[in-house]
């Protein structure tokens, strides 16, 4: 299947083109009529339809959340031209393809570098771990062939920075590069344990998130615990299961990257970082989404629209509070 590309469509174009059915809202107008707008989306992105109303009901018949259909519309706008929303306007019955005619994942976000590539350069920091007390407690989860495939397949978030699959990988391979970095530049940080704390950070969003054709959900256990708590908790019960032998103080400075990196408990950590390493990990973490966050934004078609020469955002970005400029010709 071809894919249109969200990322770079303007207004006016055409589109004939297979979308994951990833929202439906039933709806109602003022005078009681109802109507429906799908979210649909592809590997590139998502878009709203214009409203689809009550005379053609009909033509959405079966695009329900989780299907795959054939849709045949125009990219419009909705709102103030200069900063309205994008949305295709349906023109055509919708065409529901049957499940066995394609693999939904296909229609889910990717990150954009081969996961091979990601790992190799990830399993290369690891194994220039010098500590073999670390490397053995990081090896509880990365030296695990089933936890490697469920780690792969996790996004970083399900909405923002690196919600997408392979994005944690990605994610934790950048917090990683960057504590390590800062962790060789600083006076007195111990590298390894930077390193370590960078890898098992964000091993609970493995349990927190879902994927599955509909899109990055959260698990009911990750609704209710969160990441940063199911993380400690899968340490501590792998810890244990292992038999691997860690002192005390050990086994807590390990927990506490876990617990602190998100360095505040108005922001989810239900403890600050207390040593040199937890705050390198807590600000490479923040390195690598609010960086993530900003390229995103700077490609986001809502904020830059194709086929404009926009270079202050038409909006503020939701991700970054702020209007964004977006330089309009390269450095030499």
């Amino acid at each position: 299947m071809s894919r249109f590309d969200l990322r770079t469509a303007a207004v006016g174009d055409r589109v004939q083109h297979e979308f994951l059915v990833r929202d439906r809202a039933e709806k109602m107008t003022k005078a009681g009529m109802p109507f429906v707008v799908l979210t649909l989306a592809n590997g590139s992105g998502s878009i709203d339809t214009a409203p689809i109303w009550s005379e053609k009901l009909d033509w959405c018949l079966g695009a329900d959340r989780g299907k795959v259909v054939q849709v045949i519309g125009d990219i419009g706008t909705f709102g103030d031209k200069g900063a309205g929303k994008r949305q295709l306007t349906v023109t055509a019955p919708l065409r529901v393809l049957p499940s066995d005619q394609f693999d939904p994942t296909e229609f889910l976000p990717r990150i954009d570098v081969e996961t091979e590539r990601v790992w190799d350069a990830f399993d290369d920091l690891r194994a220039k771990i010098t500590s073999p007390t670390v490397k053995a407690a990081v090896d509880l989860f990365f030296a695990d062939d089933e936890f490697r495939v469920r780690f792969e397949r996790t996004p970083g978030a399900v909405n923002g920075h690196h919600s997408q699959l392979g994005g944690l990988l990605l994610h934790v391979f950048e917090v990683t590069k960057i504590a390590k970095t800062i962790a060789t530049t600083v006076r007195k940080a111990n590298a390894d344990l930077a390193v370590a704390g960078a890898m098992l950070h964000d091993i609970g969003k493995v349990e927190a998130y879902s994927t599955s054709p509909e899109g990055f959900a959260h698990t009911p256990t990750g609704m209710l615990l969160g990441h940063v708590t199911l993380g400690a908790l899968m340490f501590d019960r792998k810890l244990r299961d292992s038999g691997l032998s860690l002192a005390v103080a050990q086994r807590d400075e390990l927990l506490h990257f876990i617990l602190s990196h998100h360095g505040a408990l108005e922001f989810g950590s239900p403890v600050q970082p207390m040593t040199v390493e937890a705050e390198i990990v807590h600000w490479a973490d923040e390195a690598s989404a609010k960086a993530t966050d900003m390229v995103d934004e700077l490609a986001d078609p809502e904020l830059f629209p194709p086929g404009t020469d926009v270079e202050v955002s038409a909006k503020r970005s939701w991700r970054l509070g702020r209007k964004l400029w977006r330089r309009p010709a390269p450095w030499d």
